[in-house]
């Protein structure tokens, strides 16, 4: 049997992690500023994440939603008082995608509808539903185009307003921090306007915070930043620290829940509580929603003032560098020769950072030294490519 040739891979393999770093069989050292798509927030083996995983492993592992989980229980309390999301209630799946999934589906049966409305360059996950929400038509098959899906243009107040006064709508969903998408930003002028649209036409405000949500933009919830108060959250990637785990928090009084009406085998399991949980107590004991602001700051601040970025996006360490130029091959340089993990977006100028949010100032300090370099590496190899082809 052969692996299905799904991915495009870099020639190595790291075999162990720490902190932000991780490192090959031959223990070279890797700068990580991506963290696997914004997977680790807290560092590759934090202890605590180890100890309290080591610990739940050794006493259950797994089993099914039929049963009590105080574990569950523990998450939705202390989720609540970290987010401020107190009036919200928890439901846990497995992945970002499964989060949208029945993020659309609690649109739909809180008010019949089925059209959806979503955001030019928006990403929610490559699932049925999910991904004919997604902009990108390549990854969309026949089968994936159950309802109609209208996009509007980030920050479009008029075409948001225009579309949802038809009340034919069930959700308007949207990335408050796009990532896939290139770190473009929603302004919360139009978040607002969203949530006061939305109130009017009976239609579901959804804001997905898979990438952008546990403290990545140096709020709990990206959302937050504009003071809105979606009627569901859709979470992911970072709230396991690489464990696979999603949520979804839905606003109390916008449905009425009845029993069977969602429903998932390994959502909520022993150890997902468990990294979860983790994640919170070392979120809250090393105060990184602050250092997410403060270093994100820090890097946005060095990027602009390099001349070869054209423009710097995002939010806390959430970051996009935008360049003239294809960064493929800068990408390229920097993992083989600078040893630094970056990552892209479907815009090609866009270089995507999303380091772990306990990074220290060394390390952007080692960032910019390696990006410096990676830069200098990439003229020096466009310059000698334009001197071979004048001698020829």
């Amino acid at each position: 049997m052969n692996l299905l040739d799904v991915y495009t891979l870099f020639d190595l393999e790291p075999i162990r992690g720490k902190g932000c770093h991780v490192y090959t069989a031959d223990d070279t050292k890797y700068l990580d500023f991506y963290g696997g798509h914004a997977v680790i927030s807290i560092g590759h083996s934090h202890p605590v994440f180890i100890e309290n995983l080591k610990q739940q492993m050794q006493k259950m592992i797994f089993y099914s939603n039929s049963v009590q989980n105080s574990l569950q229980e523990r998450l939705a309390t202390n989720l609540g008082e970290m987010s401020g999301c107190e009036d919200y209630d928890l439901f846990l799946c497995n992945s970002g995608a499964e989060a949208v999934e029945n993020a659309l589906k609690i649109a739909s049966f809180a008010n019949g509808r089925t059209k959806i409305l979503a955001i030019k360059n928006g990403f929610h996950g490559r699932t049925s539903a999910a991904v004919n929400s997604t902009w990108n038509e390549k990854i969309k098959a026949n089968i994936n185009r159950g309802f109609e899906t209208v996009f509007v243009e980030m920050n479009d107040h008029k075409s948001l307003q225009e579309h949802l006064k038809s009340k034919t709508f069930a959700a308007v969903i949207v990335e408050p921090v796009q990532g896939v998408g290139g770190l473009d930003k929603s302004d919360s002028l139009f978040l607002q306007n969203i949530e006061k649209s939305c109130a009017k036409t009976d239609t579901i405000f959804i804001s997905d915070e898979v990438q952008s949500g546990f403290g990545r933009t140096g709020k709990f919830f990206a959302f937050q930043h504009a003071e809105v108060s979606p009627q569901v959250i859709t979470m992911a990637k970072g709230m396991g620290n690489g464990f696979p785990v999603g949520g979804i928090l839905i606003k109390r009084n916008t449905l009425d829940i009845t029993k069977g009406m969602l429903g998932t085998t390994f959502g909520g399991n022993h150890l997902a509580c468990t990294a979860v949980l983790s994640v919170l107590e070392v979120m809250k004991s090393e105060n990184l929603l602050d250092n997410a602001t403060e270093l994100g700051a820090m890097m946005r601040e060095g990027l602009s003032i390099l001349t070869e970025v054209k423009k710097v996006k995002g939010q806390g360490l959430m970051v996009g560098a935008e360049f003239d130029f294809p960064v493929k091959r800068l990408r390229e340089i920097l993992l083989y020769d600078q040893q630094l993990f970056t990552g892209n977006a479907s815009n090609p100028n866009v270089l995507r950072l999303l380091p772990p949010l306990n990074i220290s100032e060394a390390n952007v300090a080692d960032f910019f030294g390696k990006l410096t370099r990676g830069l200098e590496l990439l003229k020096a190899e466009i310059n000698e490519t334009k001197r071979q082809a004048v001698s020829v």
